[in-house]
C-alpha cells in the first residue's frame, strides 16, 4: 500500500503541467492532510534524486522552468521589470537577473541564478490588468514593467520605447494612481 501511495504521488507531480510545487500544492494535487507525512514523502524523492528542493517547502522536477519558480517563491509576485524590458528590447543592458515585483524587496541565488524582488503598493500587486498569466508564470506586459519600473525608479534610462504600446500605457496608468508618474510617463512617451 505504501509503494502505491509513493508511485501515486510521484505520478500525480510528473503528471501536473507545473514544473514547480509549494508543499500546499502538493498537499492539494493527492489530497493529502497530514503534512508531517507528505513532507518525508517528498524528502525521499528529494534523496533519490526524482524531485529537487531548492527552498524549503519549494518542491520541482528536473529541469523546471525558472519563470515558475520565481512567481512560486513569493506569492504574490509577477515578473517585470529589468527582466521583461530586455526581452522587449525596451533596455539593451545584459541582466542574467529574473525581476520581479511583489510585497517585499530581496534577492536571492537558487541553483546559480538571481531572482530579485522588489517591493509595491499591495494595491497595485494585486491588480491583474497587464499581467499574462500561463500555467504557475504571471508575467507583465512590456507596458506595464515599464510602468512598474518607472513608478520604483524615477531616474531609469530606457534605450528604445518604440516597441511599446502607448495607448496601453495610457490605459495602466490609473493603477498607480499617482500624478507625478503620470507627468513622467507623457514627457517620455512625447520625448521618445
Amino acid at each position: 500500500m505504501n509503494s502505491f501511495r509513493n508511485s501515486d504521488l510521484i505520478l500525480s507531480v510528473f503528471s501536473d503541467t507545473r514544473t514547480v510545487f509549494s508543499l500546499n500544492d502538493i498537499a492539494m494535487l493527492i489530497g493529502e492532510s497530514d503534512f508531517k507525512k507528505l513532507n518525508e514523502r517528498l524528502n525521499y524523492y528529494v534523496r533519490k534524486g526524482k524531485l529537487l528542493r531548492p527552498r524549503k517547502g519549494i518542491y520541482v522536477k528536473p529541469n523546471y522552468n525558472p519563470q515558475e519558480l520565481a512567481c512560486t517563491l513569493y506569492t504574490p509576485s509577477y515578473i517585470s521589470l529589468e527582466y521583461v524590458l530586455q526581452k522587449a528590447g525596451v533596455v539593451f543592458q545584459y541582466d542574467e537577473r529574473i525581476t520581479a515585483v511583489s510585497y517585499l524587496s530581496r534577492s536571492i541565488d537558487v541553483e546559480g541564478r538571481t531572482y530579485s524582488y522588489r517591493k509595491i503598493k499591495g494595491e497595485i500587486l494585486i491588480v491583474t490588468q497587464g499581467i499574462n498569466q500561463t500555467g504557475n508564470v504571471n508575467i507583465a506586459t512590456p507596458e506595464r514593467a515599464f510602468l512598474d519600473i518607472l513608478y520604483l525608479d524615477a531616474t531609469y534610462y530606457f534605450d528604445n520605447l518604440n516597441s511599446l504600446d502607448k495607448n496601453l500605457i495610457t490605459k495602466l496608468l490609473p493603477v498607480y494612481n499617482s500624478k507625478i508618474l503620470t507627468a513622467r510617463v507623457k514627457k517620455l512617451l512625447a520625448n521618445g
